[in-house]
């Protein structure tokens, strides 16, 4: 039994190659022209296994999971990666392209310094919906009470979906209720737990990933996700030739910012090939590349000459300085925060 479960272990960890970097990353979060031009310039090839979540990141690193070379965690899970021995300490002295990067997404509390990550792009948890569906119901996209408020949900029964993850479903409810995302208060946190318990009966599902097919196809009209899935969401509606188009909205309550950092694992086969890739991905072009094949917001001053002016318009993708006042960067948990958290997500997929 234990050879088996050997074998099976070594079958999910990525096959080594000494010319080969191994990238984990989230889905479609790499412009694929980048890639080949990283190739061109390394003479290696790029492997990458993707996740849907940090959760899962986490989950798999902590079962034993080896061979990564670089992975791209949300700032918020760094110092947590850190002191669990996953990571290595960056080399700066290899990361010339490091000062291209804005002041304001540098030193944060999640990692003092930047020892171990490098700001890669950020997205926005907000709402995306279908501008054409909400006009003919007349429903104004502009709070949390869209997805949370009965009233309102019960026009849109079965076609709006949320994301299926317990940090972000628990903070924008925290935030629908006017507390912050990184409130720890347990009858907030029951409060917000009631509120999704009422409005979970009207939502299609919890959703990870699909809900940028169905957004597009038009089989849900309201999501809760991710502005750069929301911005492709669009994009594929678009080339559908779709009648309606995909818009984000940004509660007027708040929302969650979500900055997504570099950082190469403490088992690096390549360390050398990892911090070529990082350097790389913050030439101005290469990040740029990224913004405007996904959406994504994006922390490298250099990259703003090269962004799409459509993109650097949408205030969901660059808020203005007053939209940025009501975003907040989620903080890690503590172990019994985490224990309690996980109990109420557990009670609210049961129910």
């Amino acid at each position: 039994m234990k050879k088996l479960l050997a074998l099976m272990l070594f079958v999910s960890l990525p096959a080594l190659s000494a010319d080969e970097l191994h990238l984990y990353n989230w889905n479609d979060y790499i412009a694929p022209e980048a890639v080949k031009a990283f190739e061109a310039q390394c003479k290696c090839k790029v492997v990458q296994d993707f996740y849907g979540d940090n959760e899962e990141l986490v989950a798999k690193l902590a079962a034993g999971a080896k061979g990564y070379d670089v992975m791209v965690p949300t700032s918020n899970y760094v110092a947590g990666m850190a002191k669990a021995g996953w990571l290595q300490p960056l080399d700066k002295g290899k990361l010339p392209n490091f000062k291209n990067l804005m002041p304001t997404y540098l030193n944060t509390e999640f990692d003092p310094g930047n020892k171990y990550s490098v700001p890669y792009a950020m997205s926005i948890t907000l709402i995306g919906y279908n501008d054409q569906k909400m006009k003919e119901l007349g429903i104004t996209v502009d709070s949390w009470a869209v997805i949370f408020d009965p009233r309102i949900l019960q026009k849109i029964k079965g076609k709006v979906t949320v994301l299926d993850s317990q940090a972000e479903v628990m903070a924008a409810a925290l935030k629908y209720h006017g507390y912050s995302v990184n409130d720890r208060d347990p009858a907030h946190w029951q409060q917000a737990k009631e509120t999704i318990l009422k409005a979970k009966p009207y939502w299609a599902a919890f959703m990870a990933q699909g809900y940028i097919k169905e957004l597009s196809t038009g089989n849900i009209w309201v999501v809760h996700g991710y502005s750069n899935d929301i911005f492709q969401a669009d994009i594929g509606a678009q080339e559908a030739k779709q009648k309606f188009r995909i818009r984000h909205a940004l509660p007027k309550e708040g929302a969650v910012l979500a900055l997504d950092a570099m950082v190469i694992a403490k088992t690096a086969p390549r360390p050398d090939l990892a911090h070529q890739f990082i350097n790389f991905m913050l030439e101005g072009k290469n990040s740029a590349a990224l913004t405007n094949i996904t959406g994504s917001g994006n922390p490298n001053t250099e990259a703003m000459q090269f962004i799409k002016p459509e993109i650097k318009s949408i205030k969901a993708v660059f808020p203005d300085a007053d939209s940025a006042k009501r975003l907040e960067q989620l903080k890690d948990m503590n172990k019994k925060e985490r224990k309690l958290l996980n109990r109420i997500w557990t009670e609210i997929k049961a129910k």
